[in-house]
């Protein structure tokens, strides 16, 4: 049969995809070379930096499940599922209800997303698409710290490398990476801390990949927030499902009708490299996690950087501004899609209440995002002050312009500008400190934990690397 014949079966560019894993095991695919990293991952292969920024992730995730828990979107999630007595119950965090470890998944997931001040990496959020996952899984196994760690390395790794293959950005399709990618990134974890072999790992990313799904139009909803718990609920079931004996394609991110190719923004893939450098070059180390400051889309934050910078520098009020301009990329702009927002929710995803937020009370936290601070008149009429201009131009490793810019106009005629601004504070580039981790953790769990259950949970999940168990995580107030 000639490739003419039967072009969906013989494509040229699949056929290229063989490649040799370390150790002398000839396999043949994306799929299987990506299974055959995560199945043959050990821990002492990973780099401290990897671990470090596994740990940063998980912790700060963590936290803000835990201030999350009692937003609408969660709990409406948490009333579709059922508490279980199975022993493979894990808890819902931090209210310590047994669930299954797929619905703990999904609950804590929506909670960890839902205030969107989540940490963000590569082209999405990895943290809260495979934390609830690992944590789930990792406590139903009873696995350590250190291989929970790994289970993450392993994800962000994979989710890395699709990124790295694939030239255009999702999000320019419409798709929301955390959904997608995260749901890869969530199987991998989830095939690693269940040990599954090279074969198996490959039906496990083959089912994730048909479970992928999630749409920059529900940005600014409540169903923004179930695309992580959707991405780390899919991760669980598709390891679980593949240990079972379920399957799927071993081409099923490289053929031609697959993952990669269905959600190319680009439309060209480059399906043909060879040399994948999964377990040689450390993509976690390099690009790390950067946490938010503000609980808020974290294409505003560079921007909000500057404009709290130009509000305190020349003490801005906000009477006497005509005008803030931004200077941003195409593809931020497209996430932030509410130019007159009404709510909270709505609110997260607007640049126009970003620098609002940032001149009127010179600052962007949890109070800033709600329904009545959103539709004061003051905040209303900052926001019909801003406009935005953006760039195609992108940096490596977010789809994002090089930087952000912000200028203001004043109404005596006087222009302030800031600097450009490369990095956001709390980057990977331009990190909190340890004392700044712990600040944002203790608020994020003020309102749910005692002071002394958070400080313990936070020393706790810095010790990951040490711990025999997951289960010794003091994650619930009923451990």
């Amino acid at each position: 049969m000639s490739a003419s014949t039967c072009s969906v079966c013989r494509d040229p560019i699949e056929r290229a995809l063989a490649t040799l894993r370390p150790g002398g095991k000839n396999l043949t695919g994306l799929t299987m070379n990506i299974a055959a990293f995560v199945s043959g991952l050990s821990t002492q292969d990973i780099p401290a930096r990897c671990l470090d920024a596994a740990r940063i992730g998980m912790r700060d995730c963590v936290a803000v499940m835990i201030a999350g828990r009692n937003e609408p979107a969660p709990r409406l999630v948490a009333d579709t599922v059922h508490e279980t007595r199975a022993n493979d119950g894990v808890p819902e965090i931090p209210l310590g209800r047994w669930l299954s470890p797929a619905d703990a998944a999904l609950v804590n997931g929506v909670a960890g997303h839902v205030l969107d001040y989540d940490d963000v990496g590569l082209d999405g959020h990895p943290s809260v698409a495979m934390t609830p996952a690992i944590l789930a899984e990792g406590w139903a196994l009873d696995v350590g710290g250190a291989e929970a760690l790994a289970a993450y390395v392993a994800g962000y790794e994979v989710w890395a490398l699709l990124e790295n293959l694939e030239p255009g950005a999702m999000h320019e399709r419409g798709f929301h990476p955390t959904a997608v990618s995260g749901t890869l990134a969530s199987a991998a974890a989830c095939a690693y801390l269940n040990r599954l072999d090279d074969e198996t790992t490959g039906h496990a990313l083959a089912i994730a990949a048909s479970l992928a799904s999630g749409l920059v139009a529900n940005f600014g909803t409540m169903t923004k927030s179930l695309h992580a718990g959707r991405a780390a609920q899919a991760g669980v079931m598709a390891a679980r499902l593949a240990k079972a004996g379920f399957t799927g394609s071993s081409d099923a991110l490289e053929h031609r009708t697959g993952f990669l190719r269905a959600h190319s923004a680009s439309g060209s893939p480059d399906l043909a490299r060879g040399y994948l450098g999964l377990g040689q070059e450390w993509r976690l180390e390099e690009q790390g996690v950067h946490i938010k400051r503000y609980p808020i889309c974290y294409a505003t934050h560079r921007s909000i950087d500057a404009m709290i910078d130009l509000a305190e520098g020349h003490d801005l009020r906000p009477d006497e501004v005509e005008e803030i301009h931004v200077e941003t990329g195409r593809t931020q702009r497209l996430m932030l899609r509410n130019v007159a927002p009404k709510t909270g929710l709505e609110a997260k995803f607007s640049m126009e209440f970003a620098m609002a937020s940032a001149l009127v009370e010179r600052k962007v936290g949890l109070s800033e995002l709600t329904d009545d601070f959103v539709g004061r008149s003051d905040v209303v009429a900052a926001m019909r002050k801003v406009t935005c201009t953006t760039t195609d131009e992108t940096m490596p490793g977010l789809p994002f312009a090089p930087s952000d810019t912000v200028s203001v106009r004043l109404r005596d005629g006087r222009r302030v500008a800031h600097a450009p601004v490369v990095h956001a504070r709390g980057s990977w580039q331009s990190p909190m400190s340890e004392d700044e981790l712990e600040e944002k953790f203790l608020d994020c769990c003020h309102a749910h934990l005692s002071d002394d259950h958070a400080a313990r949970l936070f020393r706790s999940l810095g010790d990951m690397p040490n711990l025999v168990s997951v289960r010794e995580v003091p994650l619930t107030v009923n451990p």
